[in-house]
């Protein structure tokens, strides 16, 4: 399977944003950065990611530690929200077979 890439400095150019920010984000593991040839690319399908990172980094002057820790607790607050649901679903499966014992 083809991934596409985009060329972080080609990126940056265009939307302003500073490459070592986007090099910061790779260390840290936040985003895979692959280099070929001696240049930096980033899969199309991190793009949303990115943006969602330079809109907190640049709008809301979070460093990258604390961007690291928001995408923590985001994913915590889905998995919470994913077992609530299971959990919600479990448990109309016991109010339902209750109800037809009592109607029995």
């Amino acid at each position: 399977m083809q991934t596409e890439l985009i060329i972080v400095n080609d990126y940056c150019h265009k939307c302003h944003i500073d490459p070592a920010f986007v090099a910061l984000l790779g260390e840290e593991g936040l985003i895979e950065i692959q280099t070929e040839a001696g240049e930096r690319y980033i899969a199309l399908s991190q793009l949303p990611e990115l943006e969602h990172y330079c809109r907190m980094y640049y709008d809301l002057c979070i460093n990258v530690e604390g961007i690291d820790t928001i995408r923590h607790l985001l994913g915590r607050i889905e998995a919470l929200r994913n077992e609530n649901a299971l959990l919600r679903a479990q448990l109309n499966v016991y109010k339902r077979f209750a109800f037809e014992e009592l109607e029995e």
